[in-house]
C-alpha cells in the first residue's frame, strides 16, 4: 500500500481497522441472511400465496433488512468517529493539528486502490502479521518527540545566550555614550569658562581705561577750578560730556558683550560641540529604549 504513503507501522494499523470493518460487515451480512432464512422457514410453508400475502411478506422483510442496514451504517459512522477521535487525541498530545479532506472520501480511483489492496495485499499481510493485531492504536514513539523537545530547548537556550550577549553589548555602548557625553559637557564648560574669562579681562581693561579717563578729567576739572572761574563751566561741560560718553561706552560694552556671546554661539567649535551633545543624547535615548525592550526577556 505504498501508493498511499503509509509506513510499515501505519500500514499494519490500517490492516487492523480493515480487518475489524470486514468482521463487522460479515456479521451484518449473516444477520441479513438470517432474516431471509427466517422468512423462508416461517412464512413459505404453503404452495400458493395471494398478492396481498406476498406484499405483506416483502414489506416485513424490507423493514427488517432496512433496519439492519441502517443500524450497520450508523454503527460504521460512529466507529469512524471514534477512530478519528483517537487519532486527533494522539495528535493533540504532541501539539499536531490534523486536517481532513472530505472530498477525497468519494475519490473513485482511491477507493478502487483500497479495494484492490483488500483483495491482494490484505490477505498476504493478514497471514504474515497476525501478531500485530491489537484492539487499540499503539501510542506514538515518544523518543522522537523527546528529541524534538531537546532540540527546541537547545535552540531556545542558544537564542537566549545571543540575547544576553546583545544586551551586554548594548550596556557597554550605553556606558561609552554616557562617558562621551560627560567628556563633551566638561569640554563645553571649560570652553565657556575660558571665553568668559577672556571677556571679563577685556571688559575690565576697558572699564579701567574709562575710569582712568574719568579720573584724569576730574583732575583736570579740579585743576581748572583753581585757574579760573570762566573755565569752570567749560570743564563742567566736559565732565558731563565725559560722563555721557562713559555711559555710552558702557552701553556699547554691554551690546558688544551680547554680540560677542552671540558670535561665540555661532562659531564652528560651539556648533560642533552642541551637535555632539545632541547626537549623544539621541544615542542614549535610543539605547535606553532598546534596553527596556530587552529587559523583560532577560
Amino acid at each position: 500500500m505504498a501508493e498511499f504513503g503509509f509506513n510499515e507501522h501505519h500500514q499494519n494499523e490500517v490492516i487492523n481497522y480493515m480487518r475489524f470493518a470486514r468482521s463487522k460487515r460479515v456479521l451484518r451480512l449473516k444477520t441479513i441472511d438470517s432474516c431471509f432464512e427466517e422468512l423462508k422457514d416461517s412464512r413459505l410453508v404453503e404452495e400458493t400465496f395471494t398478492v396481498d400475502e406476498v406484499r405483506e411478506m416483502l414489506d416485513g422483510l424490507q423493514a427488517v433488512v432496512r433496519g439492519e442496514v441502517e443500524t450497520e451504517l450508523i454503527n460504521t459512522a460512529h466507529t469512524n468517529v471514534l477512530l478519528l477521535r483517537q487519532l486527533f487525541s494522539q495528535a493533540e498530545k504532541f501539539y499536531l493539528r490534523l486536517q481532513t479532506d472530505i472530498s477525497e472520501l468519494e475519490n473513485r480511483e482511491l477507493l478502487e486502490q483500497v479495494a484492490e489492496f483488500e483483495k491482494t495485499d490484505f490477505k498476504t499481510t493478514d497471514k504474515i502479521n497476525q501478531e500485530t493485531s491489537k484492539p487499540k492504536l499503539a501510542p506514538l514513539n515518544e523518543g522522537g518527540v523527546s528529541e524534538l523537545l531537546n532540540k527546541e530547548i537547545t535552540r531556545l537556550q542558544e537564542e537566549n545566550d545571543k540575547l544576553k550577549a546583545r544586551l551586554r553589548t548594548l550596556e557597554s555602548q550605553a556606558m561609552s555614550a554616557l562617558d562621551e557625553k560627560t567628556k563633551a559637557e566638561r569640554a563645553l564648560k571649560d570652553l565657556q569658562k575660558v571665553q568668559g574669562e577672556q571677556q571679563l579681562v577685556a571688559h575690565s581693561q576697558e572699564i579701567n581705561s574709562l575710569e582712568g579717563t574719568v579720573a584724569a578729567l576730574k583732575q583736570d576739572y579740579e585743576m581748572s577750578l583753581s585757574i579760573s572761574a570762566a573755565s569752570q563751566k567749560h570743564l563742567q561741560e566736559n565732565l558731563i560730556s565725559s560722563k555721557h560718553e562713559l555711559l555710552r561706552v558702557q552701553e556699547q560694552l554691554a551690546l558688544a558683550e551680547k554680540e560677542l556671546e552671540k558670535k561665540f554661539q555661532q562659531t564652528a567649535a560651539y556648533r560642533n560641540m552642541k551637535e555632539i551633545l545632541t547626537k549623544k543624547n539621541e544615542q542614549i535615548k535610543d539605547i535606553r529604549k532598546r534596553l527596556q525592550r530587552y529587559e523583560p526577556n532577560e
